[in-house]
């Protein structure tokens, strides 16, 4: 956390917190939502401001009920999550970073949604990854140790009776993929897509 944040929590450790008004979209960009933009459901304005995208990456963080937010300086503003906490983008040197700028841990975890979303856990990480990298990330599932097809791939998403083993190849190692309900994440990995006061 920055240290002009850490100062301003000192100095006004009361100041109430904010619901509502941040979230993190699906490709992991942050978008300011009015009042306006929350009664309609939209999603908000896209935060372009590259120092301000950089301060709320810097002061991310999670309290104790799995809540994430923003610290922006005494106030916590907490934030509306599209699909999991951080979203993943390809890298060709890091492998995958997050939205934080962040290189994402080993992966020990591969997940899809039904509608083909994928997901990579790693210890105290979860991350979507943004669908404009998809295309990139499907040469790396073997289905029964071959390269998947699309065809087999939808098929796989479709039956969840399929027996067929999915797997993650990177590098040297081989991951189970795994099926999760979208419904399911927020409760699988402990963490509120929706923070409100209570």
């Amino acid at each position: 956390m920055d240290q002009i944040v850490l100062q301003a929590m000192q100095k006004w450790p009361n100041v109430p917190a904010c619901y509502g008004w941040l979230a993190l979209d699906a490709r992991g960009a942050w978008r300011m939502r009015d009042e306006q933009t929350q009664k309609q459901n939209l999603p908000g304005d896209k935060i372009m401001h590259t120092a301000l995208v950089g301060f709320i990456n810097r002061n991310y963080k999670a309290d104790e009920q799995g809540c994430w937010y923003f610290q922006n300086g005494p106030q916590r503003v907490y934030v509306d999550l599209a699909l999991t906490p951080y979203i993943a983008h390809t890298d060709p040197l890091q492998g995958f970073v997050l939205q934080t700028g962040a290189a994402m841990s080993a992966v020990d975890s591969v997940m899809l949604t039904e509608e083909g979303r994928l997901l990579l856990a790693a210890p105290g990480q979860v991350a979507a990854v943004d669908d404009r990298d998809l295309a990139q990330c499907l040469t790396q599932l073997r289905m029964d140790g071959e390269i998947v097809s699309d065809e087999a791939l939808l098929e796989w998403l479709a039956t969840q009776t399929d027996k067929r083993v999915l797997t993650w190849q990177q590098a040297e190692t081989t991951i189970p993929v795994t099926r999760i309900a979208a419904k399911n994440i927020a409760s699988a990995f402990g963490f509120v897509p929706k923070p409100r006061q209570t």
